[in-house]
């Protein structure tokens, strides 16, 4: 066995779980090793009830011991009880009551990680939550535990935390051959350990030290590599030309006023910084960082929006299906405002929709397009592809994204990660590409 065995070689993945993970684009045992916990468990982060403060970002264990609906003047609310040895907490759900009502059991054992609130009693609003195994309680076992992204396609197909763990524990006990991608000096110099040994511990550490190390390592890696090839990439087009987007134009103006909240200041800075990159007759290679939730979404559609009105097409490139659909359904709830036309293409399509879509894409009915690797299939053809966006850049090969941008004459290029930017890198980045940052949440 090797990187590129198909998933459905590991025991537990039958043909059901296969296509679940397949559809997350975990196709291989690569593709596994490198789907990372969101977060992790660790015994010295978690906060007893009772110490709890009104403010705090906390991380918490604790028991169901009730739930139910309540009807506010505002509409209906979802409300959990637990408990941990000390005190009592609510968790509030305004939105998706339908759907959060049915994830719950008493004696379920949770972990929490939320901000708390008080009214008569500590309470978090929407919190992030997962359910553990009997296994699982880091005070008792002294582990740092691995908490994945679990979307409901990957729970319909019987995937839970602890199967996922056994799969990515199983992968790893095979004791697959790693190729270190740097020599001894760099690895020295940059205070890193074995790539072998990254993969490992971000699933499995011993310690909080550990995952950390191994966080730095994965980190440097993935700016390492987009460094290079966004450096290789500003050079060559230094030497060839692209058509200037000068125009803010009325389909920004439109969204931007019909937005139901403010944009934060970071997010004006960024949007500002892409703009004057649009408006050069050198291509734009810049990458926007941003953690998850900081708003690289809104940011991206009103760029979107932006290029449009230029008479330009845009390509939007994720990961996964799940993804994709994801932003496609954010950007239509938004372009539809301008009257903006927008589509989804993916691999799993009828070939009636998919012939529709791409005729809409070569006579420019089609501005917008949003999908998967199946973008740079070889029958997609744009008539004037203006801008390319790749959301996770890391999950995609440099010839997959070279592939998309040969697509369009010299368009200009956007990548997005919620991968911060380590010290190491910050300076070279600054150096040899155009970085920009959204470093304020909504």
């Amino acid at each position: 066995m090797n990187l590129a065995t198909p998933i459905s070689s590991l025991k537990g993945v039958g043909s059901r779980r296969e296509q679940a993970l397949n559809e997350h684009g975990i196709k291989t045992i690569h593709d596994l090793l490198y789907y990372f916990p969101r977060r992790h468990l660790d015994r010295t982060t978690i906060s007893p009830i009772q110490n709890f403060t009104k403010g705090d970002l906390v991380t918490l264990v604790g028991k169901v011991e009730t739930f139910g609906e309540k009807s506010t003047r505002r509409g209906k609310i979802f409300q959990v009880i637990v408990t941990d040895d000390t005190g009592l907490l609510t968790l509030t759900w305004f939105n998706g009551v339908r759907y959060i009502k049915n994830l719950f059991k008493v004696g379920d054992k949770l972990a929490i990680h939320g901000k708390v609130d008080y009214y008569g009693g500590f309470t978090i609003t929407h919190p992030e939550f997962d359910k553990l195994e009997k296994d699982d309680d880091p005070v008792s076992t002294g582990k740092v535990i691995p908490l994945y992204p679990l979307t409901q396609e990957l729970k319909s197909s019987g995937l839970d935390q602890r199967i996922l763990r056994n799969l990515v524990h199983e992968a790893l006990s095979l004791n697959i051959e790693i190729s270190e991608l740097f020599s001894d000096d760099i690895l020295l110099d940059n205070d890193l350990i074995s790539l072998k040994k990254a993969l490992h511990d971000i699933h499995f550490s011993d310690g909080i030290g550990e995952l950390n190390q191994a966080i730095q390592r994965l980190k440097f890696d993935e700016h390492f590599f987009l460094q290079l090839l966004m450096a290789l990439r500003k050079r060559s087009l230094q030497h060839s030309g692209a058509s200037p987007l000068p125009d803010i134009g009325p389909y920004f103006k439109l969204i931007s006023e019909s937005l139901e909240f403010e944009l934060t200041n970071a997010q004006k800075r960024v949007i500002k910084e892409i703009h004057l990159d649009l408006k050069q007759s050198i291509s734009m290679n810049r990458l926007l960082q941003g953690d998850v939730g900081s708003g690289k979404t809104i940011v991206s559609i009103l760029v979107s929006a932006l290029a449009v009105g230029n008479n330009t097409q845009v390509a939007i490139m994720v990961p996964t299906e799940i993804l994709a659909t994801q932003h496609y359904h954010s950007f239509k709830t938004e372009l539809v405002k301008a009257n903006i036309p927008c589509a989804l293409l993916v691999g799993n399509m009828k070939k009636s929709e998919r012939t529709s879509i791409l005729d809409g894409l070569k006579n420019g009915k089609i501005p917008v397009l949003i999908g998967t690797h199946a973008l740079i299939q070889d029958d997609v053809d744009f008539k004037n592809l203006g801008l390319v966006i790749v959301d996770e850049q890391h999950r995609f090969g440099v010839n997959q994204r070279a592939k998309l941008v040969e697509k369009g004459n010299n368009p200009h290029f956007l990548a997005m990660t919620a991968t911060p930017i380590p010290r190491t890198l910050s300076i070279t980045y600054h150096g040899d590409m155009d970085l920009s940052i959204i470093d304020e949440m909504p």
